[in-house]
C-alpha cells in the first residue's frame, strides 16, 4: 500500500510523509496539501466531473467516521477502489485527534463563515485552513461539487442516523441528494432554515456544493466503534467514489423522516438552565406547555409546537452560542 494511504497514521503521529505526491499503479494520483489533507485525483480519462469532499475528526473523539475515512484511503492506496471522482480527504482538528478530546481551546465547528476572524487560537487557525482547503478545491468550474462533513454524537439518539441540510436564500434543497443520503442509511434529515456557522455551512452557502454533516451515532474512542453501524454509508460512499451509484428510485424517499427548525436556544448566560435530564437522547419529544429552559431577564423557552423534539442539548457551551434546536416534522413540499 502506497505510504500516503496512511493519513491517518501520519496525522495522530504529527509526521509529514516524506514522499508529497504517490501514484498507484492504475495511476490514482494522491496528493499531501498539509497535516490531515489528501487529494485523490482519478485519470484524466476516468474523470467524471464529480468533486467530492468527505471530512472527519472537526471534533477529535468522534472516531467512527475517522475510521471510515482511513478505510477508503486504504482501499485507495491498495488498488482496491478505483476513483473516477476527484477527492478531498480531510481529518478537520489533528491535535484534538492526537488527544482524543472534542476540542482543544474552542469548538472548531463554531468558528466557520466568519467566526474564526473573531476569535484567536489553534483552533480559529485551523478553521481558517479548512476553508483555505476547501475553497481551493472546489474552485474548479463547472463541475459538481458534493461535501460530506462525517460526525458522531455527544449523546445518544432516538434516531441514530441523521443528516443536517445547509440553508442559503435563494437555493432549494435537493430531492436527488436526499434520495442519495436515505440510500446511505440515514434515517432523518434536518432542513434548516438560516445561515449557520459550522463546516458544512461554510461549502454550501459559499462554494456552492451540496452539503451534509452527518450524524452517525455516538462517539466512542479509537478502536471501539463496533456499535456505529456505517455499512450502508460506506457502501454508498464507494460506489459515488467509483461512479456506480444505482439509478435512483422513484420513492427514494420512503422512510426518510424530514424535519425544520422551529427555534435555536441561545445560552446568554451563566444563569441559562437548561430543564432536561442529563442523558436526554437527541429527537426526544417534549409537550405543548412544557418549560426547556430559562436564563437572564426572565427569557423562557416554552413548548408551543406540536411534535416538537430536541437534539443537541448542551448547557455547557460558551454564552452566546446554541444550547439546542428545538425542531418539528417538515414534508417534502418545495424540494428541488
Amino acid at each position: 500500500m502506497l505510504a500516503l494511504g496512511k493519513l491517518l497514521e501520519l496525522t495522530l503521529a504529527g509526521r509529514e510523509p516524506a514522499e508529497k505526491t504517490q501514484l498507484t499503479v492504475d495511476g490514482v494520483r494522491m496528493r499531501w496539501l498539509g497535516e490531515g489533507a489528501l487529494e485523490v485525483r482519478a485519470p484524466e480519462a476516468r474523470d467524471n466531473g464529480l468533486d467530492l469532499l468527505l471530512s472527519a475528526g472537526i471534533h477529535g473523539n468522534e472516531t467512527a467516521p475517522i475510521e471510515l475515512l482511513d478505510r477508503l484511503l486504504h482501499d485507495i492506496a491498495r488498488g482496491d477502489l478505483k476513483p473516477r471522482a476527484r477527492i478531498l480527504f480531510l481529518f478537520g482538528n489533528p491535535e484534538a485527534m492526537r488527544r482524543g478530546e472534542r476540542f482543544v481551546e474552542q469548538d472548531v465547528n463554531r468558528l466557520f463563515n466568519g467566526r474564526h476572524q473573531m476569535s484567536s487560537g489553534v483552533e480559529a487557525l485551523r478553521a481558517c485552513e479548512l476553508e483555505r482547503l476547501a475553497a481551493s478545491f472546489f474552485s474548479l468550474p463547472q463541475r459538481e461539487r458534493l461535501h460530506y462533513d462525517l460526525h458522531t454524537a455527544i449523546r445518544g439518539s432516538k434516531i441514530e442516523q441523521f443528516a443536517l441540510y445547509p440553508w442559503k436564500d435563494g437555493r432549494q434543497h435537493s430531492r436527488r441528494q436526499l434520495t442519495r443520503l436515505r440510500a446511505a442509511g440515514m434515517e432523518a434529515v434536518l432542513l434548516q432554515n438560516k445561515p449557520s456557522i459550522v463546516f458544512s455551512a461554510y461549502t454550501y452557502d459559499q462554494l456552492g456544493a451540496e452539503s451534509f454533516t452527518l450524524e452517525l451515532g455516538k462517539a466512542r474512542p479509537f478502536g471501539q466503534n463496533q456499535g456505529v453501524n456505517v455499512e450502508r454509508l460506506e457502501a454508498r460512499l464507494k460506489h459515488i467514489i467509483e461512479g456506480t451509484e444505482p439509478a435512483a428510485e422513484e420513492d427514494g424517499l420512503d422512510g426518510l423522516k424530514l424535519f425544520s427548525v422551529a427555534r435555536e436556544i441561545i445560552k446568554h448566560s451563566d444563569s441559562f438552565q437548561l430543564h432536561l435530564p442529563a442523558d436526554v437522547e437527541n429527537f426526544s419529544e417534549l409537550d405543548v406547555g412544557y418549560l426547556l429552559a430559562d436564563d437572564i431577564a426572565q427569557t423562557r423557552w416554552v413548548i408551543e409546537e406540536q411534535g416538537a423534539r430536541i437534539i443537541f442539548p448542551n448547557p455547557k457551551v460558551k454564552n452566546g452560542l446554541r444550547a439546542g434546536i428545538l425542531i418539528v416534522p417538515a414534508t417534502a413540499d418545495g424540494l428541488a
